[in-house]
């Protein structure tokens, strides 16, 4: 029996005078999705499910949306099957379904593709870009150069190892065996010149030659480990990436931490590398959860990180802010379970996190009961509208907008089934929820406040003695930072205050009350003719809890505002 080393294509490609997009950081919503699962569910409504084609007959979904980049789970070719498990539940046979174990990494992932000629895959993936460019929308590619699918010692030897084993992985002291950083098996030497050449030569490639827009590098921390597996103060692999002229506009995210105990956010080495903000994560998770002293935190995360980005001359939007991402609960899940239900993954509930931060408010997964699935809505809802508040650069989820869940799963990588697929009918169902995420990123696209390209000084702004930002407690006095209870309020100058904004925009006044109880909150005052109008409120029900451009409410009383339990109000000033 023969097996095939790999197929000769034809390069040509009409890109019909496509080229990457790049859009600046600052001015970018990420979407994070997989290829497959995005349209493999029998409802997705498309004539491809599961391919690069289905992504091609979803783009009026994410224009509608109104994200401006996509970002896809390793398209990379993987071995799907290289998982010999069951499920417990179902007994079907497990599969590798995120594809974080890369096969080879020059080439898109051949069942993803509609054409299943040889090489159709390469053609399909281009299509899918360029329609996506001609679309409005940037392709991000999350990529695995930590470790391969050749594992450990034990693995099978098809690629790396065969070459030259002592080049490509990071070996033990015994050279038989292998460190094991990426929790994988095997650890790729990536700052060894032959390997640092190879990861080059492929990330040029993707660019060059697929036009897509930027990276996501998973357990990025590896890449600055040297031959020894020890972390480089200066590795020369990270340094060449973000100093590459090919790379020089494609956009580059690092998980900033590994599985050998790496954890770099806020020191990820390398220049202009933007990160995984895990602390963001946390910390906006625990304020809506009503955990104590954590307002403090969420005034930090939402003013951009600088405690992470400022020490090293990066800038807010290097904070990729994010809630929920594919590694851990969906936000619908987020809100339904106190704890992990991974039971199918066939490990006895071993896998995946414990520290989820999440609450069920009540009742453990579904529930009919209209008061819990209201609270867990504008829950959902304050978390986004966090979000799009904040400086940085903000990730959605996909499948957040209209409510996916995975049933309590927090480690879906081995479920190429309903649990991981997207259903299509939440669309429908959880219309309310999809209405706010979209007009709520419509809403942070429009105001070059909330993009600003540098940390707030706190200075004077247009109106002289007023700060770019000012931070209050419910009172309307500046807040004791070790005293403040579940109440906060910020001032937000307009891009007046900003000589490096774009144009002038509002001003803003944001109140969160993450307690159970209503609570009054007293305004800052406006100059003269100015007025307080309210565009958000997540305590009222749709459609009043965001309010369209032109809609919005002028408020009754300009001294005071009532916030709901567990909500987040958000007014603009505007004349008359």
């Amino acid at each position: 029996m023969h097996q095939p080393r790999c197929i000769v294509v034809d390069d040509y490609f009409d890109w019909q005078g496509d080229t990457p997009l790049n859009y600046p950081l600052r001015f970018s919503v990420i979407y994070e999705t997989h290829v497959k699962g995005l349209t493999a569910h029998p409802n997705s409504g498309v004539e491809h499910p599961g391919t690069y084609r289905g992504v091609i007959e979803k783009i009026p979904f994410f224009k509608d949306l109104g994200v401006t980049s996509l970002e896809f789970l390793p398209v990379q070719e993987f071995n799907e099957n290289e998982i010999i498990r069951v499920s417990p539940r179902t007994g079907k046979k497990l599969t590798n379904y995120w594809g974080y174990s890369t096969v080879s990494f020059f080439a898109p992932k051949g069942s993803y593709a509609a054409d299943k000629t040889p090489g159709g895959q390469v053609n399909e993936f281009k299509e899918m870009v360029r329609e996506l460019h001609k679309a409005g929308i940037e392709v991000i590619l999350d990529i695995v150069f930590n470790h391969t699918a050749e594992g450990n010692e034990q693995g099978p030897t098809f690629s790396f190892r065969g070459l030259d084993n002592s080049i490509y992985y990071i070996l033990n002291e015994n050279r038989r065996y292998y460190q094991n950083y990426s929790g994988c098996g095997n650890t790729v030497n990536c700052n060894h010149p032959v390997v640092r050449t190879f990861i080059m030569d492929c990330l040029r490639y993707w660019v060059m030659e697929m036009h897509v827009d930027g990276f996501r590098f998973d357990l990025g921390s590896i890449l600055g480990r040297d031959q020894s597996g020890r972390i480089m103060e200066n590795p020369p692999t990270l340094e060449q990436i973000a100093e590459d002229p090919v790379l020089n506009s494609t956009k580059i995210i690092a998980e900033a931490w590994d599985a050998g105990g790496a954890y770099q956010v806020g020191w990820f080495p390398g220049g202009r590398w933007a990160e995984w903000n895990d602390m963001y994560r946390d910390n906006v998770r625990k304020y809506w959860r009503g955990d104590p002293k954590e307002t403090r935190y969420l005034a930090t995360r939402i003013a951009g990180s600088s405690d992470l980005y400022l020490r090293d001359g990066r800038k807010p939007f290097h904070s990729i802010n994010f809630v929920t991402s594919h590694d851990g609960f969906t936000m619908q899940d987020l809100v339904s379970y106190n704890k992990k239900h991974n039971e199918d993954n066939g490990e006895e509930n071993w896998d995946g996190s414990d520290n989820n931060i999440s609450y069920n408010y009540g009742t453990e997964g579904p529930t009919k009961d209209p008061i819990v699935k209201s609270l867990r809505e504008r829950q959902i809802k304050n978390f986004i509208a966090t979000m799009m508040v904040s400086l940085g650069t903000p990730m959605l989820l996909g499948g957040d907008e209209f409510g996916r869940t995975q049933s309590g799963n927090n480690n879906a990588y081995c479920q190429d089934n309903e649990i991981s697929w997207y259903d299509w009918s939440l669309l429908e169902k959880n219309a309310e929820l999809y209405r706010f995420v979209k007009e709520m990123i419509a809403f942070r696209l429009s105001h070059p406040g909330f993009m600003r390209p540098e940390f707030f000084t706190g200075r004077g702004g247009a109106y002289k003695a007023i700060p770019d930002i000012s931070w209050f407690d419910d009172k309307g006095q500046v807040p004791d930072w070790d005293e403040i209870g579940h109440y906060l309020a910020l001032r937000l100058l307009g891009s007046k205050a900003d000589t490096l904004a774009d144009k002038d925009d509002n001003d803003f006044y944001i109140m969160f009350n993450s307690d159970i109880e209503l609570q009054s909150f007293t305004l800052a005052e406006l100059p003269h003719k100015k007025h307080w109008y309210r565009v958000v409120d997540t305590g009222l029900p749709s459609p009043g809890d965001i309010l369209l451009p032109g809609n919005e409410e002028k408020l009754s009383s300009q001294r005071a505002y009532s916030v709901k339990a567990r909500s987040i109000v958000i007014l603009i000033s505007k004349e008359g």
